[in-house]
């Protein structure tokens, strides 16, 4: 009955990775460790990327 269009996965992971990665530039500017904010970046956007696939597919 409804067209599901396909959902690109790239856009979905740049999208992501651009929301948790300004927050990572923030905590970076009021001294978190970098490394630590790159973590916290690639685990936000793997659990976004995730919880799309499982619900909204």
């Amino acid at each position: 009955m409804y067209n599901k269009s396909a959902k690109d996965p790239v856009v979905a992971a740049v999208t992501a990775g651009l929301g948790a990665g300004a927050v990572a530039c923030f905590s970076v500017s009021q001294g978190q460790n970098i490394f630590v904010a790159i973590g916290v970046t690639i685990f936000a956007t793997t659990v976004a990327l995730v919880l799309d696939r499982l619900f909204f597919n």
